[in-house]
């Protein structure tokens, strides 16, 4: 097993719609998809840039993990995260390997994605999320 690519960088912002249009300008580009993911207190835009993609991420309740870090570190790079083939194998093996998991099984993610996070504190400061594609949308 290993990570097959660079699926997205995540950048936790305050105002997701102010957001959009910073990095349509820089990217030009007009099209964007968003999402709201409920259980993680977060609302996405997606900007696919060649093979990855830019995520940026706002918190919808002050809860949310993505509210805490903009408390404590300002808007800025959250997560870089990483596709995998199996990411329950994925997981087993970053354990085995001295790596502290966020999360011991995957959950739910944006854009049709199982996804679990490492602790930044086994990678360098870094906080870093694998995703696994869906075979098919949950409807």
């Amino acid at each position: 097993m290993k990570l097959r690519k660079l699926s997205h960088i995540g950048i936790a912002v305050d105002n997701l719609e102010e957001s959009i249009k910073v990095f349509s300008k820089l990217l030009q580009i007009e099209t964007v998809e968003t999402e709201e993911v409920k259980d993680q207190m977060v609302r996405v835009a997606f900007f696919r840039v060649g093979d990855s993609s830019i995520e940026l991420t706002e918190a919808t309740d002050p809860s949310s993990p993505i509210a805490k870090f903009i408390e404590r570190r300002g808007e800025g790079v959250h997560h870089l995260s990483f596709e995998v083939e199996d990411i329950e194998g994925e997981l087993a093996r970053l354990k085995a390997a001295g790596f502290q998991l966020v999360d011991e099984k995957p959950r739910s993610g944006a854009g049709g994605y199982r996804i679990a996070f490492l602790h930044p504190k086994s990678t360098n400061g870094v906080l870093i999320e694998i995703s696994e594609k869906l075979k098919s949308r949950p409807v």
